[in-house]
């Protein structure tokens, strides 16, 4: 693949049929809408993504390219958006900075004339594209899965009306993981072995915000904080944090540094002296890289994300799917981000009449009031979009009702060749929380 390269998808209709049971209702909503309304010009709606596709962070970025690929295969099988098909056109950012990701977001407005910008997330301050998208009246739909997304859209929605975060911001995570504890103990499957959590950070601010949360939360549960320990990527040596967690066990780690060649390379090294701790690992462990570098240093390790597959007949049949189209070793977790994502702007961009084009501010404002009012059910879970912050609603964290708000997922590994099993929230666990191999009962 070239650093940008524009793919126009095409698939047979007895494939589609054969590979898309995750998509039936966003697939059957489209043919539907196609068949009743005028076939518009036949050019391509142009979607751009810029994301890592080499670099530290590359194995997520091919997921999500992989997942816009996948998803524009099912919505031009299923007539496209009102007879146009879909394009993709992909810019690497690197795994950089703002400086990169703004200059590949530019681009795909100014040379590509993209209709939206959908990407899962970059390595920037977690609002480098907003501006881009402003300025030039589009849509770009994300899974930065930070703050201050929503801090910018409440400061300026007029300007900000386009921009949506398609899953919760990482705030959800510090509190979500505290109350997760406190359920497994409330079940007994779970007795701490002292009140003691270390918290292991990363760099910059998606990290940090987690580890505070959770820092600024554990007394309420009964925790002391025993290590608050900042590494430095790429971490290959965790010899130093692990002589602090030894000479002081904890009942708990949290990882909040989510690289997953880094997290793999913890528990290699913890696995070789293990204290009775539970390890949670945020996000990183999520990918099958973790596990093929971590191999059965994996298994026990438990990890969580706010946006993730479920393992119910509709994320089941969209992972088994995926990995029918990009291998055994691809992830659905990250991939299913940029899927969801297109899959929804598609049906609100259809309920429109359609997309705008760059600078076509009111079309694409009216596909953006579809979005506002779509509750879209995909392998995510439920996609419901918050008024004031035009980012995902969280389920449990912010609504009792899993049909309103999607899933904050835990789940723990029991096998290094398989997905993790989904230990949480119900009613979409699959397995209870076992005890790691590594504690005592």
């Amino acid at each position: 693949m070239t650093k940008e390269t524009p793919t126009k998808i095409q698939t047979s209709r007895r494939n589609f049929l054969r590979g898309a049971g995750a998509v039936t209702g966003s697939a059957a909503m489209l043919a539907g809408l196609n068949s009743t309304a005028s076939a518009q010009e036949g050019d391509p709606i142009i979607i751009g993504c810029p994301a890592p596709l080499t670099g530290i962070v590359a194995a997520d970025g091919i997921e999500f390219r992989n997942g816009l690929e996948m998803a524009a295969e099912e919505i031009n099988q299923a007539g496209g958006i009102l007879g146009r098909p879909v394009e993709l056109v992909f810019v690497d950012t690197e795994s950089k900075g703002d400086d990169v990701v703004i200059q590949a977001a530019q681009r795909l407005v100014d040379r590509n004339n993209v209709s939206a910008i959908i990407t899962g997330y970059n390595l920037e301050t977690g609002t480098a594209i907003h501006d881009i998208a402003a300025d030039a009246g589009i849509l770009y739909l994300h899974a930065m899965t930070v703050a201050v997304h929503d801090e910018l859209v409440k400061s300026d929605p007029d300007r900000f009306w386009g921009t949506f975060q398609i899953d919760p911001p990482e705030t959800m995570y510090g509190d979500g993981f505290l109350k997760y504890l406190g359920q497994i103990e409330e079940k007994g499957e779970f007795k701490r072995p002292n009140n003691k959590l270390a918290i292991i950070n990363g760099p910059g601010t998606y990290s940090g915000n987690i580890a505070n949360a959770i820092n600024e939360g554990a007394s309420e549960y009964g925790y002391e904080i025993s290590l608050f320990d900042t590494v430095k990527v790429p971490v290959t040596d965790w010899g130093p944090t692990l002589a602090k967690l030894r000479a002081d066990p904890p009942a708990v780690i949290a990882i909040t540094h989510f690289y997953p060649q880094d997290q793999a390379q913890f528990m290699n090294q913890f696995m070789a002296d293990p204290t009775d701790s539970l390890v949670y690992l945020q996000y990183g462990a999520s990918l099958a890289a973790f596990r093929d570098i971590a191999g059965e240093n994996s298994v026990g390790t438990i990890y969580a994300t706010v946006i993730g597959a479920l393992q119910d007949d509709i994320g089941n049949a969209f992972s088994s799917a995926y990995k029918a189209k990009f291998g055994d070793n691809s992830s659905p977790n990250s991939g299913g981000q940029t899927y969801q994502a297109l899959h929804a702007y598609a049906v609100a961009a259809a309920l429109a009449g359609g997309p705008g084009a760059p600078y076509d501010e009111d079309q694409n404002r009216a596909v953006a009031e579809r979005m506002h009012s779509l509750i879209y059910r995909g392998p995510m879970g439920t996609l419901r979009i918050h008024a004031e912050t035009q980012s995902a609603a969280s389920y449990p964290n912010e609504t009792n009702d899993p049909s309103l708000g999607m899933p904050h997922v835990f789940s723990q590994i029991h096998d290094p060749a398989k997905e993790g099993v989904l230990i949480a929230p119900a009613p979409y666990d699959k397995s209870p929380f076992q005890t790691p191999p590594w504690m005592k009962s």
